[in-house]
């Protein structure tokens, strides 16, 4: 029998990943499953996306690219930066990778060597750890509880650095959270990060348009952060492209340049349509994206206000992306009178088989109180879900 290789061994599937695939065997089945579980915007790609896209077809863009990019994709998301983040990166200093996540994994595996710690604050996005590990890091981790609204402290990060770290990595707006830090918030963990420039900040921005309390503000605009900070962006989430698979770092040019060496062993350049249809995103303003946040927007307020409804939910107010992070450590050590909930994931597949409504457990994300729940989907699927959960845990006794 083949003997799989240890680091494969090692590393764990998605929970994301698996709930969506066991949420799609029941609706197979015949279930009336309501999936609340991947990260995905409901919309389509806008139209003058999707016409773009056919438009470089037609123009013969099916050859080969640049490992990094297309120059005129990464001249526009040098633009980008500069126009809505007031960051100065050189198109020289941009990598396009197929998804965020890709960006992510270059970025860990060209500068973690094995033993390197890198502070993660938790919760988490379930790849971070994966991928940390993947590279024989050390992942450390900051507890960030609801009632700190998910985020960490300066104090915390200073009191974590030893001579050992090498990165720090987090989001914002943050999956699974839906937390946003403040300028002022970012600003003063730069000032932690300016005492110990071996520290790279990775600065996972994915969500950045879905944002409800207005400005995004990036960890990399302070200039003491020029040298060790790298961005990662894409066009997934703001601009519902997720199968597009296109993401990207700003980062230090000699990071730039081993992610592009490191990529062109793995994967060689992004699809070259797909970052036609990248550039056609980043460059024609449309009222689209206003239109997706002010409805994931008016989502996530009924969702609250449908949540507060059910007993023993604690909750905060998310100020970006699409996800609600309850803590329902209320119901652990209740029973239906079958099983008794032990944990977030005993709840999530207690929800799945009674309410039919497939959530992810706050384990896969670093917290042992919390579950994911999604609203990137319809209003009406929403509301149902709610009323299933709600008549679901009202059982547990």
């Amino acid at each position: 029998m083949t003997k799989l290789a240890g680091r494969i061994e090692r590393l764990t599937e998605s929970q994301t990943i698996a709930m969506a695939k066991l949420s799609r065997e029941l609706q197979e089945q015949g279930h009336d499953i309501i999936s609340l579980s991947l990260g995905e915007p409901d919309f389509i790609t806008p139209e003058y996306i999707r016409e773009g896209a056919k438009k470089a077809i037609d123009e013969g863009y099916t050859h080969y690219p640049p490992i990094s990019g297309y120059a005129d994709v990464r001249k526009a998301i040098s633009e980008k930066f500069k126009k809505e983040n007031s960051l100065n990166f050189s198109p020289e200093q941009i990598v396009v990778s197929t998804g965020a996540k890709q960006a992510i994994a270059n970025v860990v595996l060209c500068l973690i060597d094995p033993g390197d710690e890198v502070l993660v604050p938790a919760p988490y996005w379930v790849s971070y750890t994966q991928l940390i590990q993947l590279a024989g890091g050390v992942p450390v981790f900051l507890d960030a509880g609801i009632e700190n609204d998910f985020k960490v402290t300066p104090a915390q990060v200073e009191k974590a650095i030893t001579s050992k770290t090498k990165m720090f990595i987090f989001s914002s707006p943050c999956n699974p959270t839906g937390t946003v830090y403040s300028k002022e918030e970012l600003g003063a963990l730069a000032q932690v990060f300016t005492k110990h420039k071996s520290i790279t900040v990775l600065s996972d921005e994915i969500y950045e348009h879905i944002n409800f309390i207005g400005k995004h503000e990036s960890i990399a605009q302070f200039t003491e952060m020029k040298d060790n900070v790298v961005v990662v962006n894409g066009v997934s989430k703001g601009y519902a492209m997720t199968g597009w698979r296109i993401g990207y770092i700003g980062a230090p040019l000699a990071i730039a340049k081993a992610c592009d060496k490191m990529q062109g062993q793995f994967t060689s350049a992004a699809s070259s349509i797909a970052q036609k249809a990248a550039m056609i995103a980043l460059t024609q303003n449309t009222d689209d994206m206003n239109t997706m946040v002010e409805s994931f927007k008016r989502r996530r307020d009924f969702v609250l206000n449908m949540l507060k409804e059910i007993k023993g939910l604690k909750l905060n107010t998310p100020n970006g992306a699409f996800y609600v992070f309850p803590d329902a450590s209320y119901y652990f050590g209740k029973t239906d009178g079958k099983m008794v909930i032990k944990n977030p994931s005993d709840l999530c597949m207690y929800l799945l088989n009674d309410a039919k409504v497939s959530l992810v457990t706050g384990e896969a994300f670093g917290d042992n109180n919390c579950v994911r729940f999604s609203y990137a989907t319809s209003d009406k699927l929403l509301v149902e879900a709610c009323k299933r959960l709600k008549q679901s845990l009202d059982k547990l006794h």
